[in-house]
């Protein structure tokens, strides 16, 4: 499954648009992911991140507008693209009656590759999994599964992995434990595009953060750029810098909007410290 590596961003979004016959999803959206690195696109429930991941994972077609990953394109070279990613949904896709080991000796063999049984041991050192290794994964923790999960979509060693939500409904113990994990790719040269509704989640792994909003890309910039946009309180003369919360919710609202086709609309976007 490996693919060669390209030059230029790993994923390029230009112009995106999607719609579900009268909801507007996506309303023109753009960013650029780099080599290497781990980009949250961030969002309230409803504001189309799943459906950029599934345009960007061949699963969905775009109306208008262009996307390419790993230098291909998702329309044109879907199968190209397939072969250069891996897509992790919202709850883990694991076999519980398999043990750990099973599962991933399973999918090596899915994807005919030699020595099954050394890439599986080698994923469950990978992600301190070895000493569950040989237990049903129906005895796995959350965090565990998710572990598994992640292992599971590596194998082939894909240079871009698509993230869609992965600690939800986890533990904060089992979240902490996937956040590991992330970091860890992003180290090892895997291109990581992670979708999230949680803050901190956005804070603690992303190197650059985008904040999708009503269709469109508002916000996108590293941490402390976007933190940038709000001004520091001053109380008692102690400066307070605003966290990522503030910074999103004073650009979608206290509410979160209303979702992909809500109300008015945001100013306009902002892509901080990026190239024009």
């Amino acid at each position: 499954m490996t693919t060669t590596h390209v030059r230029g961003p790993a994923i390029q979004v230009r112009g995106l648009e999607k719609s579900y016959k009268e909801l507007r999803v996506l309303r023109g959206v753009d960013f650029d992911v780099a080599a290497g690195s781990i980009f949250a696109l961030l969002g309230s429930n409803g504001a189309g991140k799943t459906t950029v991941v599934k345009i960007l994972s061949t699963l969905l077609r775009a109306d208008a507008g262009t996307a390419g990953v790993n230098g291909f394109d998702v329309a044109s070279q879907a199968g190209k693209v397939r072969e250069s990613i891996s897509l992790t949904g919202q709850f883990a896709a694991v076999d519980e009656i398999l043990t750990g080991r099973e599962n991933l000796v399973l999918v090596a063999r899915l994807r005919h590759l030699r020595n099954p049984g050394a890439v599986a041991d080698g994923l469950l050192d990978r992600f301190s999994l070895a000493d569950a290794g040989a237990r049903r994964v129906s005895t796995y923790s959350g965090g565990m599964r998710r572990r598994l999960d992640i292992a599971m979509s590596l194998i082939g060693n894909p240079p871009v992995i698509f993230l869609d939500e992965p600690t939800t409904g986890l533990d904060p113990q089992a979240r902490i434990e996937v956040w590991q994990a992330v970091r860890e790719l992003a180290g090892q040269g895997t291109t990581v595009l992670l979708t999230t509704q949680y803050l901190d989640e956005a804070e603690q792994l992303a190197d650059r953060i985008a904040i999708l909003h009503e269709g469109r890309i508002v916000v996108n910039g590293t941490l402390a750029e976007v933190k940038q946009i709000l001004p520091p309180a001053k109380v008692e003369y102690v400066e307070k810098q605003p966290t990522l919360e503030d910074v999103f919710f004073a650009i979608v609202g206290a509410k979160g909007g209303s979702g992909a086709d809500g109300g008015g609309g945001v100013g306009k976007d902002r892509n901080v410290g990026a190239d024009k």
